[in-house]
């Protein structure tokens, strides 16, 4: 057999409706996109199907990257494995009372099932106080009796969660050496090695979140892993976390939970690599894909980091997680009208199967896709993806009439519009909340729209919310395959420390901050990926005596290596100023946690690769004119293969371009032009009609 030098890297990001796939050869520099049908509840084909299409010979691999859904999917739909819980004596209700919130936060009612259930936990007796000491010794026997019990219940995995294990983790290891001796799997979550940080419901919710996840991640990635292995498969297998960060996909088996918005997160920290690219540090993503639209802020270049997130209603993961909000507005989302006759677009979506009715695949419901169809926006003959040959335009003027039109008394193309119109608002409202309600200008931001659909809202969006312009990628609808592709190793460590700043102990602090570095730093040494540079973040969860919640507070070089505690109070009156707008002078501030993130910096491959050729010419990227309907008008707008325009090219709307995984719609009134790497500076016109 010929040796082969690997030299590929593969990005693969799978979603409901399609998988995306970015290949980028590291001797030639050429990048390639694909973009095949997902599989539901078979995700494992439609990763072959596409890394099938991007590099047919493994051997010639040196890096397969996934950013996956499985996780997600699986916390969203309940089907998860059966897990138990084993707690302290007293706790049993932990994930019933939670924090006491409601999923409609001003109604009455709400109704929450917990991923566990009470049948499945048991208690035992064993007891630490929040200052570490032992009062009541665990109790070893009733520890296995509890064990041998959920064994017989048919779990398949199981989740330790002791009280106050963040302050003395004895009864955990203890109870860990147990399970190795008689649990049957590998399928174990502690609390104190996954999160020992105090709060006992996040940390019993993050526990218990794991465990049921364990069993199907595990078993999909396995999956992978032989079946790459079949096909000759020597380099290396990362899974993109939900920080944007990779981690060994040996790793994500064993904590699962830190996936769980691992192919969104790929996407916020591609589009910051992209924006910084083509001079935009402050962008906000918008990320529309067949079932969802995911919206996050990057400021000054950084995507923003949430120390926990909530996947659904109870569903709370404490990890560090890219800030990302997520509506039910995809291209597949179905517009309905309400009792009030109101119309709705989502949560609903028509997914992959069967799909928009457009595909036809037997739904008969509208959705946004099928909106954008009928009024031209969408080329009917030539939809992304690969997976149809034709869109049937009119099965989708049927059900938009029969469901939108009829019921309000429009006409076919005044009940597309008002379905694009509703999803626009839908969006808008969601930028809204991740801008303007956090003190955030938008005329200071860009917007950054990707995925299969986002760029055919890109200018309903600036207007919307009144943004500089939209940046629209070389190519949106594999962004988040390309963010796999570029991302860091990255891993995360916490310890609560719960001292006053005035009495802490900083000798013990920095000795945390160095055994976490050294584990950290062991842990990229197991990859092997290669590193240009591995730095070190840490930063310090920080609050007032008698309050809540804490700012984050970040330490720089000089700070973090030579501690001192004035400093270190400063630091924190800076953070707590930028936040509240006021310090408390009085009030002794508290060091809650310390946060630290070891980063191993792989090698980016030079953004200019994926600019446009030297050869080309606006005219030969011009190959013709459609109808296409907007506010109430049919235009003869300009069709263009996105591809073929050559940089500095400026095209005026109204304007279609289209490209294998993606279409962009240019509005009446603005300008796209194709920057030096290129992407699509969008602007509005001035009145001279040149962008501002």
């Amino acid at each position: 057999m010929q040796d082969i030098q690997p030299h590929i890297l593969v990005g693969i990001d799978v979603g409901g409706t399609f998988t995306d796939v970015f290949v980028i050869d590291q001797d030639t520099g050429k990048a390639s996109v694909h973009k095949v049908p997902s599989t539901r509840g078979k995700e494992a084909d439609g990763f072959f199907h596409g890394l099938g299409n991007g590099a047919p010979d493994l051997r010639a691999v040196a890096a397969v990257i996934h950013g996956t859904t499985v996780g997600t999917n699986a916390l969203l739909e309940r089907k998860g494995a059966r897990a138990g819980l084993i707690t302290t004596s007293g706790f049993r209700d932990i994930l019933e009372m939670r924090r006491r919130d409601r999923p409609t936060t001003w109604g009455l009612w709400g109704q929450y099932e917990p991923v566990i259930p009470r049948s499945m936990s048991r208690q035992v007796e064993g007891r630490i106080l929040s200052d570490g000491r032992e009062h009541v010794p665990f109790d070893e026997v009733g520890f296995c009796a509890a064990v041998d019990d959920l064994i017989e219940a048919g779990a398949q995995s199981v989740g330790v969660v002791f009280i106050n294990a963040f302050a003395n983790d004895d009864h955990e290891n203890r109870a860990r050496q147990l399970l190795n001796a008689r649990w049957p799997n590998a399928h174990i979550s502690i609390s104190s090695e996954l999160l020992p940080e105090i709060r006992e419901y996040e940390r019993a919710s993050t526990t218990v979140l794991n465990a049921y996840l364990q069993p199907p991640v595990g078993d999909y990635l396995a999956t992978l892993e032989n079946r790459l292995a079949e096909n000759n498969f020597g380099g290396e297998f990362l899974i993109v976390q939900s920080n944007g960060g990779l981690m060994r996909a040996q790793e994500a088996a064993r904590t699962p939970v830190k996936t769980a918005l691992s192919g969104p997160a790929a996407g916020v920290y591609a589009s910051a690599y992209l924006a910084r690219g083509s001079g935009f540090d402050n962008i906000i993503t918008c990320d529309m894909g067949g079932t969802s639209f995911d919206i996050s802020l990057v400021s000054d270049g950084e995507a923003a980091l949430a120390a926990q997130a909530s996947v659904d209603f109870g569903l709370v993961i404490r990890s560090p997680m890219i800030e990302i909000t997520t509506i039910g507005a995809g291209g597949g989302s179905i517009a309905c009208v309400d009792a009030g006759g109101i119309i709705q677009i989502g949560p609903e979506s028509a997914g992959s199967v069967p799909g928009p009715v457009c595909y036809g695949q037997g739904n008969q419901r509208p959705t946004v896709t099928d909106a954008n169809v009928v009024l031209g926006r969408i080329n009917s003959d030539s939809p992304i993806g690969g997976k149809l040959e034709s869109l049937d335009t009119d099965a989708a003027r049927t059900a938009i009439m029969d469901e939108i039109g009829t019921p309000l008394g429009l006409d076919v193309m005044q009940a597309a519009e008002a379905i694009i119109d509703v999803a626009n608002a839908r969006m808008a409202g969601a930028i809204r909340l991740v801008s303007i309600e956090r003190g955030h200008d938008p005329r200071s931001f860009a917007a950054m729209p990707f995925g299969g659909g986002g760029a055919l809202h890109c200018c309903a969006l600036v207007r919307e919310i009144n943004f500089a312009g939209a940046l629209v990628p070389r190519f949106p609808g594999v962004v988040s395959a390309l963010g796999c592709v570029i991302a860091d190793m990255r891993h995360d460590f916490v310890r609560t420390v719960q001292e006053p700043v005035s009495t802490s102990d900083l000798d013990q602090l920095a000795v945390n901050i160095a055994a976490f570095e050294a584990e950290g730093r062991a842990r990229l040494a197991q990859s092997k990926a290669q590193f240009i540079d591995i730095r070190t973040q840490i930063s310090l969860d920080m609050l007032y005596a008698g309050q809540t919640h804490s700012v984050i507070v970040t330490l720089d070089s000089a700070l973090a290596t030579k501690l001192d505690r004035n400093a270190i109070k400063k630091t924190f009156e800076t953070a707590y100023h930028q936040a509240y707008g006021q310090i408390l002078d009085a009030v002794e501030p508290i060091i809650v946690n310390l946060r630290l993130a070891v980063i191993g910096e792989r090698p980016k491959f030079d953004l200019s690769l994926l600019a446009p050729g030297d050869n080309l010419t606006k005219e030969d990227a011009l190959y013709g004119y459609r109808s296409v309907v907007f506010e109430g008008k049919t235009l003869n707008a300009a069709i263009y293969d996105r591809l073929a325009l050559p940089v500095g090219a400026v095209v005026s709307g109204p304007a279609v371009l289209e490209q294998p995984d993606a279409t962009c719609w240019i509005e009446p009134g603005f300008l796209a032009k194709v920057d030096t790497i290129g992407n699509l500076v969008v602007t509005a016109q001035t009145t001279t009609g040149e962008a501002p």
